[in-house]
């Protein structure tokens, strides 16, 4: 296993040695999304354009310049991170209420959760989600009590959930939900956490039985054969994909799913593709580099030194963890969809700067660990 950092007690030198994995296998992953992209609309994009690398070659871009925006991000010091959380989660919160702002928001299938700005457009509720990490973080570095803390946490998160809910974005709302929880969890246990999930749990069910497309999307996990051309049709496609891929796939760029039948296929259903394409191989082959990931978040999270850092650490590796399953719990008839991109391979270009940027902060706090005399 790679050390962060080797300390001679004989002579008090500190010899650094950068984790390369917390930003090579992201890379290797953006590529294998970089791949997924063109492969899923080559054909679309034929016809369109001319040219059958468009998207494929937009998604390049978007992560060279996410792969600068890491570079940015590291080059910020941890404490100028602490001292902006909360003028950074206010303008965030702000840009997400922009969203409904015409002229200025979004709308796309009914739900206005982005702003356009010139030539870009761009998903507030992804920055809102990292100023929320930074400053639970911070609150948890300035409260030691814990019903204060949970307090002051759950201001943050109802604010943060407001325009969220109006916009509507349910599953990034669970998530936000999950990821200060997540957060307190680590710090204080289960005892809060699990009494007001037991509190909103009627809530949730009263937001999902109130609104039709909601339900029907729980029916559909429950049967989607019961409406194959309506609300069970795109797991249904999914489900079909997968099973066309058996354990080798069907060859990269053979897969039939991606030909109008499985909607979204480059963005939310890049999986199913992926695995109708690559097979069980290559869908193993993903979820094994995001656990390593993971894994050496947590080492990194093992070796951070500080309240702040630790609960970053923990909050940053939670806000790629949990969209990571919901996205792939979706395509494969574990839980509801939700329309969640999946980490570094979905199509996307603000996913990806906040994904990179995510990264970016990780390194820096690496760098302070491994300057730091164990």
């Amino acid at each position: 296993m790679t050390r962060f950092v080797e300390y001679n007690y004989d002579s008090g030198e500190i010899s650094i040695r950068a984790d390369v994995w917390l930003w090579l296998i992201p890379l290797i992953m953006s590529g294998v999304g970089i791949l997924m992209v063109t492969s899923t609309t080559s054909g679309i994009m034929y016809d369109a354009s001319g040219s059958p690398f468009t998207l494929g070659i937009r998604q390049a871009r978007s992560l060279g310049l996410g792969f600068v925006i890491m570079l940015l991000a590291f080059r910020v010091p941890v404490n100028r991170w602490r001292q902006m959380a909360p003028a950074l989660w206010v303008c965030s919160v702000a840009l997400t209420f922009v969203t409904f702002v015409p002229g200025l928001g979004v709308s796309v299938n009914g739900a206005s959760r982005w702003l356009r700005l010139g030539g870009l457009s761009f998903q507030p509720s992804e920055l809102m989600i990292f100023a929320v990490v930074l400053e639970t973080a911070k609150i948890f570095e300035k409260i030691s009590d814990e019903k204060k803390c949970m307090g002051r946490i759950l201001v943050i998160m109802g604010i943060s959930a407001v325009p969220l809910i109006i916009q509507p974005d349910f599953g990034t709302t669970v998530m936000l939900a999950v990821v200060c929880m997540g957060m307190f969890v680590e710090r204080f246990g289960w005892k809060y956490p699990s009494a007001l999930g037991a509190a909103l749990l009627p809530a949730g069910a009263a937001l999902v039985y109130l609104e039709e497309y909601r339900m029907k999307r729980f029916l559909a996990l429950m049967d989607p054969y019961a409406d194959p051309f309506g609300a069970g049709y795109q797991i249904i496609q999914s489900l079909i994909a997968f099973a066309n891929g058996e354990v080798w796939g069907a060859g990269l760029g053979h897969g039939l799913q991606k030909l109008h039948y499985l909607p979204a296929g480059y963005t939310d259903f890049i999986f199913a593709i992926l695995g109708e394409e690559l097979g069980l191989l290559g869908t193993m082959g993903v979820l094994a580099l995001f656990a390593f990931w993971v894994f050496r978040c947590r080492c990194m999270y093992k070796r951070a030194r500080g309240g702040f850092e630790i609960a970053v650490v923990w909050g940053v590796t939670l806000t790629m963890l949990i969209p990571f399953f919901i996205n792939i719990g979706g395509v494969t008839k574990l839980i509801p969809l939700t329309g969640m991109p999946l980490p570094f391979i979905s199509y996307g270009g603000s996913a990806m700067f906040m994904a990179w940027m995510r990264v970016g902060v990780l390194l820096r706090i690496h760098k302070n660990s491994a300057e730091t005399p164990p």
